[in-house]
């Protein structure tokens, strides 16, 4: 007889409902509807789509907001003070996130949830109403350093299905970034500084006016008040009753979804005490990849866009902020499409790390082709920097979701919103040094743009190239090991 099938009574003679506890009737409703739960997994999509607006919207006129804020006195460095705005959010989300997951596997996903939309709504509202850069900056570190939504939310995207449908729920995390990436630079890109674009609905007296950039948060606000209200409905999937004992098995206070039959029996009948996060090799080598590939996609995305819209005489594209907007949105369209399409093809073929390898390959050689770009005129220009968008962020997608099914194999279901925590504590840390290091590259790069080694702003695409390669090393051994 297998070992599943010896099991197997064990689970169903073990596991206990409770009535009262959300967590229970989570359990129960898996356990008598086998199919994907697609409304669940819609509303997790728009809650973590909610957490990427107030991000990927910030890119299209961040330039431009440094530029009005007049704290630059040159051109050349607006990419300078443009970087901390960046880094604020970011910095703010790595102080707290781990914080944020231990408050989650100890009373409970909801609340944290809850808590980070209500603070997104309240703050970005407000940064919308910056008139001082000091001012700018400490909103975005208030949005981050209270929306600690992300790592929970991962968590429980796996708690609310079955095991065969986890992959699903973890792949949500990159398609509502894709979606952000069309939504939230449309938003910034067109909404941005309505008296100038819309003079007829928006005048120049008027409160949109004389705050240029509260419109776009205004609308984000508005968004993320809907989806507050509709948490309501949100079931909470950590158990609540107290613990039993029958044995060496804890029964009734299992803070896990129905797993299959020989990780219940490892969990519950072998050794209680856990393993650390840090000596557990696989959950932190993982970690690792996780914030190279996340220091790089910021620091490229702040790159792109103060790349995008700085003159030409710079070795820039002079794209205005619809346009930056444009190709954003596009890119985001394109993920949607790969992530729910094509990626799960290439990893089963490739498999995990392979798929990793080749996606970081293909991104480094796509680098050495954004400078050239600059020389071309439209439209070939804006057909260029479309693809090369869609292909370079594309690639990056697949490494993250890749990383993310390793991490949350790596650990067992009750510490999952703590290592995904963790992970975001470590990767918001890269994130944070990434656009203010990516700043102050790019406006070091406009002062050289006669320099006879990689003048201008070929040596901001060469560093990147460097840190992708540092990508690629990782995904060998003895860096990288597979859970």
């Amino acid at each position: 007889m297998a070992a599943g099938d010896a099991a197997t009574p064990l689970l169903e003679t073990a596991y206990q409902y409770h009535e009262g506890c959300p967590a229970c009737a989570v359990e129960r409703s898996k356990a008598l509807n086998p199919g994907i739960p697609y409304m669940r997994f819609f509303h997790i999509w728009i809650i973590i789509l909610v957490s990427c607006l107030p991000i990927s919207s910030l890119f299209p006129f961040l330039y431009f907001m440094i530029r009005d804020l007049h704290v630059a006195k040159r051109v050349e460095d607006i990419g300078f003070y443009a970087g901390f705005v960046g880094a604020s959010y970011m910095f703010g989300r790595a102080l707290t996130s781990t914080a944020w997951g231990m408050v989650a596997d100890r009373i409970g996903r909801k609340p944290v949830i809850i808590f980070g939309i209500f603070s997104a709504f309240v703050f970005n509202t407000l940064f919308g109403l910056s008139t001082h850069y000091w001012m700018a900056i400490t909103t975005r570190f208030l949005i981050g350093s209270l929306n600690g939504l992300l790592g929970p939310i991962r968590a429980y995207a796996v708690e609310v299905c079955r095991p065969e449908h986890q992959s699903i729920g973890l792949s949500l995390v990159s398609t509502s970034w894709a979606i952000g990436l069309i939504v939230g630079p449309a938003i910034g890109g067109y909404l941005a500084q309505p008296s100038e674009k819309y003079p007829i609905l928006f005048p120049a007296n008027s409160l949109f006016g004389r705050f240029p950039y509260f419109l776009p948060c205004l609308c984000i606000s508005i968004f993320c008040f809907v989806i507050l209200i509709s948490c309501i409905w949100l079931p909470e999937t950590l158990h609540k009753h107290a613990t039993e004992r029958n044995g060496e098995c804890k029964i009734g206070s299992l803070s896990t979804h129905l797993v299959d039959s020989e990780e219940f029996v490892k969990q519950h009948t072998g050794p209680t005490k856990d393993k650390s996060l840090f000596k557990n090799w696989p959950l932190m080598s993982s970690i690792v990849l996780f914030c190279i590939v996340s220091f790089d996609d910021m620091a490229y995305t702040e790159i792109f866009s103060l790349w995008s819209e700085s003159d030409k005489q710079f070795g820039g594209l002079n794209f205005s902020s619809e346009d930056v907007g444009q190709v954003l949105a596009i890119t985001g369209a394109s993920i949607l499409i790969y992530q729910t399409f094509i990626y799960q093809h290439i990893v089963k073929v490739l498999g995990i790390i392979n798929t990793s390898r080749v996606a970081v390959i293909l991104s480094m050689a796509l680098l050495c082709s954004y400078p050239p770009m600059t020389y071309l005129s439209r439209p070939w220009l804006s057909i260029v920097v479309n693809i090369a968008s869609m292909l370079k962020n594309n690639f990056v997608v697949t490494i993250n979701t890749c990383s993310f099914i390793l991490q949350n194999n790596s650990v067992p279901q009750h510490q999952r919103a703590t290592a995904n925590g963790l992970a975001t504590t470590l990767m918001s840390f890269f994130k944070a040094f990434a656009p203010a290091g990516a700043g102050i590259m790019f406006s070091w790069a406009q002062n050289r743009q006669h320099a006879f080694f990689f003048p201008g702003d070929q040596m901001v695409f060469f560093i990147l190239i460097i840190i992708e390669f540092l990508e690629l090393i990782w995904t060998f051994k003895p860096f990288l090991a597979v859970p």
